[in-house]
This record gives C-alpha cells, structure tokens and sequence, in this order.
C-alpha cells in the first residue's frame, strides 16, 4: 500500500492539505496506544508500526518537495542524485547571485528593505517553478515526469536559499 492509497487519496500532486491534516487525525486516531492498552504485545507493536507509517506518509504527502519526488517514484521516475552535476549553467549561475544577494544582505543600508526584496525575489522565482512542475505532474508522461524530477532538483536550491535567509533574518534580529 503506498502513501496515497494509505490516506484514500488519488495519486496526484496537487492535494487539500486540510483534508490530508484531517485524515491523518483520523489515522492516527485508530492506531493510537490507548485502543491497545489491553492488547497483545505483537498487536501493540503492530499499531506501533502503523502509527510509524503513517506519520511518514504525512510528513512525505504535506510537504511539497517530498510529495513531488514520491509521486515521481511511484511513476518509476528516476530522481537525479544530489551529487549529480547539474547542466543548467544559467541556473547555477543564477543561484551564485541569489547567494551573493543573501551575503549582501548584512552590509545593507535598509536590512529590512534588502531582507524583503530577497524574500521575494525568492518567492518569485521560486513560485514559477512551482507553476511548472504542478503542470508537469499533472500528466502522466515519462518525458514529462523527467522534467519535473529536474524542477524538483530546482526547488531544492530555493528551499536552501530560504532557510539561508531565515538564518540571516534570525541572525540580524536576535
């Protein structure tokens, strides 16, 4: 069984993430170790297990990124390892001066100004590929699925990005 069937969910990218939260709640709810306080022991464990599972399948359906590299799986995708040399110059290019902006950052005149101009610079770009990949899964195509994984590989370096510039906010205002 994987992820979605665990949730009763159709494989797809696009999910409600209410009604993802909301049938976890509801999972969680009939393996919880109350309801097996007089069990077995192999049955306690069993539930154990079940809650184990379906605490991964949340973390892996919420979360944009996983979701992606998941579905792709299940779809018998390839995912490019992070090692993996990337061939986008004009993107690695791009992301030396995202970085440069970021280092900028702390030797601004207006830091709150340069911190919101970063954010959505990061935003911006960020949404796009988002825009393109949630286009992408929507079709069940192999030539479609590796341009995904290769937007997915994209979203990576923003999400790094992101949790750059928290750590500089963090950093400048603590």
């Amino acid at each position: 069984m994987n992820y979605y069937q665990l949730f009763g969910l159709e494989a797809k990218f696009n999910l409600d993430l209410t009604e993802l939260s909301a049938t976890y709640q509801a999972l969680q709810k009939t393996v919880h170790p109350d309801r097996f306080a007089h069990s077995s022991s192999q049955e306690q464990l069993l539930a154990v297990q079940k809650s184990a599972e379906i605490n991964d399948a949340f973390q892996t359906l919420k979360q944009p990124i996983l979701r992606g590299e998941y579905l792709l799986k299940l779809r018998g995708t390839e995912l490019p390892l992070e090692q993996e040399s990337f061939g986008d110059v004009s993107f690695l290019m791009e992301q030396m001066e995202l970085r440069e902006m970021l280092g900028d950052i702390a030797h601004a005149g207006d830091v709150d100004a340069a911190i919101f101009s970063a954010q959505e610079t990061l935003d911006v770009q960020a949404q796009y590929l988002w825009q393109q990949v949630e286009s992408l899964l929507a079709v069940t195509s192999q030539a479609e699925n590796v341009k995904a994984s290769e937007l997915i590989r994209k979203l990576k370096f923003y999400q790094k990005l992101q949790i750059e510039l928290d750590r500089i906010e963090d950093d400048l205002f603590d």
